[in-house]
């Protein structure tokens, strides 16, 4: 079992961050500057084509720690920020980049490409977690959540459903096709954000992706808008999940 290898520390506004690795798996740590004990850990998923310090993930790890004293986590997805790519993830980008420039339906291959990356992803995701657990302001007995996105969702769906320490999650704006059979399986609360209009997901798909998670606590954000046009304010709503699932009270903010 590897362990956490801090290699960089920071602070500002009242976090703390750390970048690590987890054996060759980079990965960064956001935790109150405060170091108030131990506190619930919320796991992130960086979409496709970004990484674990994009500025969407940094601002979502600051909100949560600084409005409810979490510990946040994420880790670069394979092919992903510092980590190399195999052939098959070169092939995939330039399969994606070609339906781009062709004006074709980028979904099957997105799809396709998300499904292989998730079998990479879920048990580095899960060495981490072990790894993370061992840390003193984290440890094995306190809750668990999880936070991701477009490729953030395809990843994060078949982590969840496997992984019974993540008590609760917030997933979205991907397409249904390779995960409803898994999302049936989650029973966790869940809280899903989707565009409505989407020009790359068909309404249908989101719905039916929401529809399948068999959670007898799940809740639907549908916002009008594009693909990249989710609006700022479902982060805030993020942090009032997390913290009425995994026992924090929310600090307003200013």
């Amino acid at each position: 079992m590897h362990s956490v290898h801090f290699t960089a520390e920071t602070s500002s506004n009242g976090v703390i961050e750390r970048d690590f690795t987890v054996g060759e798996v980079p990965g960064v740590l956001w935790s109150p500057a405060s170091g108030s004990g131990r506190a619930p850990l919320v796991l992130m998923g960086h979409g496709g084509g970004t990484h674990k310090k994009a500025p969407g993930m940094v601002g979502r790890a600051h909100r949560l720690v600084t409005g409810c004293g979490f510990n946040v986590a994420t880790i670069d997805a394979p092919g992903h920020g510092g980590r190399p790519r195999t052939a098959v993830d070169e092939r995939e980008i330039a399969a994606l980049q070609q339906a781009m420039t062709a004006g074709e339906p980028v979904g099957p291959i997105v799809v396709r490409y998300n499904a292989h990356l998730a079998e990479r992803a879920v048990p580095e995701w899960q060495a981490t977690l072990d790894a993370l657990q061992e840390l003193p302001e984290i440890g094995a007995e306190g809750p668990v959540g999880y936070f991701g996105l477009n490729m953030g969702t395809a990843i994060g769906v078949p982590l969840t459903a496997v992984e019974p320490r993540i008590t609760a999650a917030v997933f979205g704006i991907f397409w249904h096709e390779s995960l409803a059979e898994t999302a049936r399986h989650i029973t966790i609360p869940i809280e899903f954000a989707l565009q409505w209009d989407d020009e790359h997901i068909p309404r249908q798909s989101g719905l039916a992706l929401f529809d399948a998670f068999a959670s007898k606590e799940k809740t639907l954000h549908a916002n009008a808008g594009r693909h990249k046009e989710l609006p700022r304010f479902e982060a805030d709503n993020a942090v009032r999940f997390f913290a009425r699932h995994l026992g924090r009270a929310v600090t307003s903010r200013a």
